[in-house]
C-alpha cells in the first residue's frame, strides 16, 4: 500500500441519465470499491451524448486526477459515441481492436448469432488502447492513458471494475470515527467548524437523523492518520458534552433530514 494520495473521477455519459429515464446504479458501487482500495473518488460528472462535452470533461478530469472511470455509450447503436469522443480527446484514430474482434467473433459464432456491423462497433477502441475484460457479455471496455472506459449496464460495469481493481495503484486507506448525539446540527455547526479548522487534515461531516420522534446528528471524522483521527473524534465528543449532550458511537437508524 502506498502512502501517496491516489485520486479518481467518475464520468457518467448518457442522455438517458440526465432525462431520468435511466437511474444510475454505478456510482455507489464504484465509490465503495475505490474507498476499499484507498483511492479517493474526488469528482463525479454527468454529461450528454455530445462529443464536445465528453471531450472537454475527459481532458479536464484526466489532467486533474490519477484515474478517470467512465460509464455508458460504448454499445452498438448510433448514439453510442463514447469511444469516438474519447479518441478525439486523446487525438487518436478509432480502430477495430484485433483482440476485441477475435473475442467477439468467437462469442457470436459460439452463440449462433450474426457478428454484424453494429456488433463490430463494440470492438472499436482508440488506437493504442488496452482492453478491459468483460466476463458478462464479452464486449470489452478499454483503457487509454489514465482513462478507463466501461459499459453503463450495471452488471457489466461492476464486473469490469472488479477486473480493474487489482491492477490499480492503491493509496492510503481512509479511516473513520462516527460520533452521534441527540443535538441538532444547527446547534453544533459553529463549534464543529472550529474543530474542523483545528484538524485541517481530517474531513469532518455532519449528518442529521430522525428517529422515534426525535432529531439528532451523527458527526463523522475521516482521515489517514489514526492518532489525529482519534484526537478529532475526542474533540467532537467533548464539544457534545459542552452542549449538554452525551456522545455515543453507533449511528441510530433513520432517514437523514436537515
Amino acid at each position: 500500500m502506498s502512502d501517496e494520495t491516489v485520486t479518481a473521477a467518475f464520468l457518467i455519459i448518457g442522455n438517458e441519465i440526465l432525462s431520468g429515464r435511466t437511474k444510475d446504479k454505478n456510482l455507489g458501487f464504484i465509490a465503495e470499491k475505490l474507498t476499499e482500495t484507498g483511492i479517493r473518488l474526488s469528482e463525479v460528472r454527468v454529461v450528454r451524448d455530445e462529443e464536445a462535452e465528453i471531450v472537454a470533461a475527459v481532458q479536464a478530469l484526466s489532467e486533474a486526477y490519477t484515474y478517470v472511470f467512465t460509464s455508458g455509450g460504448i454499445g452498438p447503436t448510433h448514439d453510442d459515441i463514447t469511444c469516438a469522443s474519447i479518441a478525439a480527446a486523446f487525438n487518436k484514430p478509432v480502430i477495430r481492436h484485433p483482440e476485441a474482434m477475435r473475442r467477439m467473433r468467437v462469442h457470436y459464432e459460439t452463440t449462433g448469432r450474426e457478428f454484424n456491423e453494429a456488433r463490430k462497433k463494440m470492438a472499436e477502441t482508440p488506437e493504442g488502447a488496452t482492453l478491459i475484460d468483460n466476463a458478462v457479455s464479452v464486449a470489452p471496455g478499454f483503457i487509454i492513458g489514465n482513462v478507463h472506459v466501461m459499459a453503463g449496464v450495471p452488471s457489466v460495469f461492476q464486473a469490469m471494475i472488479l477486473e480493474l481493481l487489482p491492477g490499480l495503484k492503491h493509496g492510503t486507506k481512509m479511516k473513520s470515527r462516527s460520533v452521534s448525539c441527540t443535538i441538532g446540527e444547527g446547534t453544533v455547526a459553529v463549534a464543529l467548524g472550529a474543530i474542523q479548522d483545528g484538524f485541517p487534515d481530517v474531513e469532518i461531516g455532519s449528518y442529521p437523523y430522525y428517529r422515534a420522534g426525535g432529531f439528532g446528528t451523527t458527526l463523522v471524522a475521516r482521515g489517514t492518520d489514526e492518532a489525529m483521527l482519534e484526537d478529532a473524534a475526542e474533540a467532537i465528543r467533548q464539544m457534545i458534552r459542552e452542549f449538554g449532550g452525551e456522545p455515543f458511537e453507533a449511528r441510530p437508524e433513520g432517514d437523514g433530514e436537515r
